[in-house]
């Protein structure tokens, strides 16, 4: 009897144990499986670009005027500020004028003098001719009258010249602003001795409004590019050109090429050039140190991605993408210039590829992937709480 109750027992422990084996081996069904790994994706951008050339420059005032002394004196005084802007026929410097007031108090003397003398040539010329006919003189005293006549008229001329002369030069003592602009330091202070000898520099004028001159030079066969985008592309003749101010800061507005030399340089073999800017708010100074952007092709469409899609593999620049079927796939690609915080793809892609920009640590070759556009929010998690 104990034995049968033994045997049950064993029975009921081995029973047990293989419904706990089985139990285990089966997969727990409130676990579900892990969904596939989200990642974004854009499509490459088409964008139309022009092959540039980047050029220092010069920056030049479209007119620039050296004022001087024309007359020899001592500086009185100095009428403008400096760095201050001036309008043609502005008073700069006054010269003392005493000596040339005096010269020309001299010079109309000398017209007065000389006048007198004609006076009596002529009234002398006149009764001669009355005597004449008369055999009360001579042909010849007539002749002579004629001629005395005729060297107080030229007397008379010169003196008046020289008075003019002599109100110009006193003129000078006041010196103008040959042209509108902004003036700089002056050269010379109160006191100084100017135009002895010399057309002593006082101040120059720059005329900076409404636009200024950028100077630049161009290798022939660059030249020979630049033309021909001119030809083809400009109707009017007139190429847009860009100017930057520093590494990455460009001129607002854009300037048009001017002309260019008729010849090439012998010694360096380049074209010198010229194209003008609008400056109406004084951005720009002569002599300031620029760089120009030109155009030496035509308009090309091109593809590009952002930046963070490229990545570095051992056999080149990478990106990643999502088939149709939803795998990862790595593209081997070739890449050309930075525009705008994307890089211009030269080949490698056709242009309807989905590129993994956001979750590339997630997107493993060949793993499946749920492809969103970029910006879309994640997917919230799945499975019981």
């Amino acid at each position: 009897m104990m034995n049968n109750k033994m045997i049950w027992v064993a029975l009921a422990t081995m029973l047990l144990s293989g419904c706990n084996d089985d139990a285990a081996k089966k997969p727990i069904a409130s676990a579900g499986a892990m969904p596939p790994a989200q990642v974004e994706v854009v499509t490459p951008s088409r964008i139309t670009l022009q092959d540039t050339l980047t050029l220092p420059a010069r920056l030049q005032a479209v007119r620039s005027a050296q004022v001087r002394a024309r007359v020899e004196g001592i500086v009185e005084r100095r009428t403008f500020k400096e760095g201050s802007e001036v309008k043609a026929g502005d008073v700069l410097f006054q010269i003392d004028p005493k000596v040339l007031q005096a010269n020309v108090q001299s010079a109309k003397a000398g017209v007065m003098k000389a006048q007198a003398d004609e006076r009596i040539a002529t009234q002398t010329a006149k009764r001669l001719g009355a005597l004449v006919p008369e055999k009360a003189a001579s042909q010849q005293d007539l002749d002579n009258a004629n001629a005395t006549l005729a060297r107080a008229k030229a007397d008379v001329a010169s003196a008046t010249a020289a008075l003019t002369r002599a109100e110009i030069d006193l003129s000078y003592a006041r010196v103008t602003a040959p042209i509108g602009g902004r003036i700089g330091r002056a050269l010379v202070t109160e006191g100084a001795l100017v135009g002895k000898g010399e057309a002593t520099p006082l101040a120059v004028v720059e005329q900076m409004d409404p636009t200024m001159w950028v100077n630049f030079s161009l290798s022939s066969s660059q030249y020979a590019q630049l033309r021909d985008v001119v030809a083809k592309e400009a109707g009017d003749g007139v190429a847009q050109i860009t100017m930057m101010l520093g590494e990455k800061q460009a001129y607002p507005a854009k300037g048009k090429l001017l002309f260019s030399d008729p010849s090439v340089d012998a010694s360096t073999g380049s074209v010198g050039l010229r194209a003008e800017f609008a400056n109406s708010e004084r951005r720009l100074l002569p002599g300031q140190f620029v760089s120009v952007v030109l155009p030496i092709s035509g308009d090309n469409t091109v593809l590009t991605v952002p930046q963070k899609a490229v990545q570095a593999s051992p056999q080149g620049q990478i990106v990643m993408t999502v088939t149709g079927e939803g795998k990862v796939a790595p593209r081997p690609v070739k890449t050309g210039a930075l525009v705008n915080g994307a890089w211009v793809v030269v080949s490698g892609l056709q242009g309807d590829e989905q590129i993994i920009v956001n979750g590339l640590q997630k997107a493993r070759p060949g793993s499946t992937v749920t492809a969103v556009p970029a910006g879309t929010p994640p997917a919230a998690p799945t499975g019981d709480k």
